[in-house]
């Protein structure tokens, strides 16, 4: 396994305006990923995790500061360039699992890898392999319409690993399930995207399944915190 950093923020500043007022989201924050490492992300809601998870993934620029993906520094790219890497090295996972209706759980996670530009019979094959580690080698030909909360989510997990990103991000991704399927899908998770050998930045409000990560961090006024007594310093806040 490489020892290059999957991901790291460097001094990232980002600002929000509205109107004539300033809002501070960060201020030289900085976080690194290694391969193979899942890290918690909490904080209160209004701290700036989404936008968080935004920058790191290349959606949103920050102010200043840089995003490195594998080395790569991304201050000075190209929106194509930018665009190529979101595609080969970063998967998305969303709180809504957000899979296109018309389309079976296959064909859901086939499509993001033929827009990498893998065939269609090479993607099938693979959707299929990531399917079943997700225990859904049944309802490959299922619509999402057709599946419960937990295996829609399954699916879209395995639909963020289909092009074996470096780096997996997830924002609240068990938020819309109930605790006993929340439990299992997160922990499906953690076990396919480190067998996949990819690093995640997972959001949550749950502090239960933050701590079954490898580390926790916790945003507040900007800032990245991490040590042990973070789950007592997020309930005073």
């Amino acid at each position: 396994m490489s020892d290059v950093p999957v991901l790291q923020l460097d001094n990232v500043t980002r600002t929000y305006h509205q109107g004539e007022t300033e809002l501070h989201v960060f201020h030289d924050l900085g976080l690194t990923l290694i391969p193979g490492e899942i890290v918690a992300l909490v904080g209160p809601s209004g701290s700036g995790k989404s936008s968080l998870l935004h920058i790191a993934g290349l959606l949103e620029a920050p102010d200043s500061g840089d995003i490195v993906i594998g080395g790569v520094a991304s201050a000075k790219l190209s929106d194509a360039k930018l665009t190529a890497i979101r595609r080969r090295d970063i998967g998305f996972v969303y709180q809504a699992h957000n899979l296109l209706a018309e389309f079976t759980a296959l064909e859901n996670v086939v499509l993001p890898q033929m827009i990498g530009g893998r065939d269609k019979k090479q993607a099938e094959t693979e959707a299929a392999r990531l399917l079943e580690s997700f225990g859904l080698g049944e309802r490959l030909k299922h619509l999402p319409s057709e599946l419960s909360g937990g295996e829609q989510q399954r699916v879209a997990i395995a639909r963020a690993l289909a092009n074996k990103p470096k780096l997996l991000l997830a924002d609240e991704p068990t938020g819309n399930l109930d605790p006993k399927t929340s439990r299992a899908v997160f922990e499906q998770l953690v076990e396919v995207t480190k067998n996949e050998g990819a690093a995640a930045l997972v959001a949550t409000h749950n502090l239960d399944l933050a701590g079954k990560m490898d580390r926790i961090v916790l945003l507040h006024e900007g800032q990245l915190i991490e040590g042990s007594s973070l789950a007592s310093e997020y309930n005073s806040l």
